[in-house]
């Protein structure tokens, strides 16, 4: 098993369904409604694999600060959602603090 290929499914699986959340439309739209909840699920089993191996908060912290600089991006790409410098920022400071938990705590995986 692969920790890190496993929390890379979790978040593609997230990315899936939050996007799919948007074109369900309130849960209006059975299709995309169907393909948020199997994605959701999907993305806390993976999730759930990878912090057998590696630590709960770097996987955690990993998982939600590229899934939310990813839905911003995912926002702003397909469904013209604005981004303001303030945005921005604060998911520099998301990726920049995701980095430094990695580099400090390699040691302990």
């Amino acid at each position: 098993m692969q920790p890190w290929l496993m929390l890379a499914l979790a978040i593609t699986s997230e990315l899936i369904g939050e996007t799919a959340l948007k074109a369900a439309g309130g849960f209006k739209r059975l299709g995309p409604s169907i393909v948020v909840f199997v994605c959701f699920i999907l993305s806390y089993v993976f999730l759930s694999v990878s912090i057998l191996v590696l630590p709960l908060s770097i996987a955690y912290a990993v998982w939600s600060g590229v899934g939310v600089f990813a839905t911003a991006i995912i926002g702003t790409w397909l469904f013209r959602e604005h981004l303001t410098w303030p945005k921005i920022l604060g998911m520099v400071l998301i990726v920049v603090g995701t980095v430094l938990l990695n580099l400090f705590t390699r040691g302990e995986l």
